[in-house]
């Protein structure tokens, strides 16, 4: 079975700047991307960021040119770099594993919270 665990959040200041990574245990197949997702007080969880296995990138309008989605295969990690962060990107972020219908792996999610 596939185990994802987050790590790297915390309480940071408006401007700031944190990394968020997931580290993955087990043999993944059936694996057509990764992805950050959050979910903030009172919403519903949004996808921030994806990676397919060819290395393509997609942002969510709100983070694009502040996140950034990468991958250490070695490492079985994938991280999101989070930079100019904003009080509205607080939130408890997930990393996921997603086949071509959705996603089929959760990590138990990290918090992340920016302060103004």
């Amino acid at each position: 079975q596939v185990q994802l665990v987050e790590s790297g959040g915390g309480l940071v200041q408006a401007g700031g700047s944190l990394r968020l990574s997931c580290a993955a245990s087990g043999t993944i197949f059936s694996i057509y991307a990764m992805g950050w997702y959050r979910q903030a007080p009172g919403k519903q969880r949004e996808l921030v960021a994806t990676i397919t296995s060819g290395g393509r990138t997609k942002y969510a309008d709100s983070v694009k040119g502040r996140f950034t989605i990468s991958r250490d295969n070695a490492k079985n990690t994938v991280y999101l770099q989070m930079n100019s962060l904003k009080p509205e990107d607080t939130a408890v972020y997930y990393c996921a594993a997603s086949g071509t219908t959705g996603p089929l792996y959760w990590g138990q999610g990290t918090q992340v919270t920016v302060s103004s």
